[in-house]
């Protein structure tokens, strides 16, 4: 009796250490962060277990003004590099006295220094992209740790400022894995709840095409993801945001959500 007793307390223990095993590899699984656009006014619908990264710090909209319908949204731009178009966009939010977010990688750290001081000291924020923009879910945490702390370095040596500690993932590729150690090493990741394809230069939408697009995926609470080489968005931003101050929106920083 003794004996079944003891082999099915094992069983129960191997039964449990395989349903958390099998949780730690799931926890590693790669996944692709998207969002299915549901029009004006209405914030999108988001990955199905997207309200697990409230559990990691993560963010991809401001869920309070959401729910409320507080008229405010925030600007973020995934800058690798400058073709003369991030300049402008630094040109508009500072006449329209707008921040925004600047998740940027060493390219553009190292071959112009200048643009990335300029954001610093017209109070954007710098927010870390990785140093090379690598999928961050085929590397160990010991490296990705490493890539993140190498870009933080390079910003402080050659910017004179330090990095805001808000992550976005490359390509919007991510694992509950790394959630954990981005949470751990004192990060917050950012995704986003409004985007288009305006990263393709060789493939610009047309100024119209971009602000209907645009347009309809404003909701309260919104984080817009735009890449600021595109020359379409250099163009349109002036009279886009004059479009969503006289519809009452107002802008803020990712970091206070």
């Amino acid at each position: 009796m003794k004996i079944q007793k003891a082999l099915s307390s094992l069983i129960c223990i191997i039964l449990l250490l395989s349903v958390i095993a099998t949780h730690v590899m799931a926890s590693g699984e790669a996944k692709n962060w998207y969002i299915v656009k549901k029009g004006a006014g209405c914030s999108p619908d988001f990955p199905c277990d997207s309200e697990a990264l409230l559990e990691y710090n993560a963010i991809c909209i401001d869920a309070e003004a959401a729910n409320s319908g507080e008229k405010i949204i925030y600007l973020t731009f995934d800058a690798g590099y400058e073709n003369g178009n991030i300049e402008r966009i630094l040109d508009v939010l500072r006449e329209k006295d707008v921040p925004a977010a600047f998740f940027i990688l060493s390219n553009l750290i190292n071959k112009s220094t200048d643009i990335v001081k300029r954001m610093a000291d017209e109070g954007h924020l710098l927010c870390n992209h990785t140093k090379n923009h690598k999928d961050m879910t085929t590397l160990t945490d010991t490296e990705m740790q490493k890539n993140l702390e190498a870009l933080e370095e390079l910003c402080l040596q050659k910017v004179g400022a330090e990095m805001s500690k808000i992550f976005r993932f490359p390509e919007g590729k991510y694992s509950e894995e790394k959630l954990l150690l981005l949470k751990k090493l004192g990060y917050r990741t950012a995704f986003w709840s409004a985007a288009y394809d305006d990263w393709d230069n060789l493939r610009q939408p047309s100024e119209d095409v971009a602000m209907k697009k645009l347009i309809g995926q404003t909701h309260p609470g919104a984080i817009f993801l735009l890449h600021p080489t595109s020359e379409t968005n250099a163009k349109i931003l002036p009279k886009l945001i004059d479009y969503w101050r006289n519809e009452g929106y107002t802008f803020g920083r990712i970091d206070e959500i």
